[in-house]
């Protein structure tokens, strides 16, 4: 039904998870989708495919992902992807995670 796209960011720390979480947040927060309820479905019958992509994809916490939906069922499959940038120093990085979340409905 719907594909919806952000990016997020961890400027200091270098924590894989939170960059992945803004991603979502990024994607979901810009819409408004309203389109279950025309189908007769409610948004809680949504059935929503998080996918993240990050430099380090054992580094994001998938519960901590997957606990941003604020509707449905979610599953989060988390690949290699996004950027890592390091400081001048070296001694900190910047990571940006992108995130897709695929949102289906099942109609009869």
């Amino acid at each position: 039904m719907v594909l919806e796209l952000g990016m997020g960011t961890d400027i200091r720390g270098c924590d894989y998870t939170k960059a992945a979480v803004r991603a979502l947040k990024d994607a979901l927060w810009h819409n408004s989708l309203g389109i279950a309820g025309a189908l007769g479905q409610s948004a809680d019958d949504m059935r929503i495919e998080v996918r993240i992509g990050v430099p380090k994809p054992e580094a994001v916490d998938r519960a901590a992902v997957l606990a941003v939906l604020p509707h449905g069922r979610g599953t989060v499959e988390v690949v290699e992807g996004g950027l890592e940038i390091a400081n001048d120093a070296g001694t900190d990085k910047t990571v940006i995670a992108n995130a897709a979340a695929i949102v289906r409905l099942d109609l009869a």
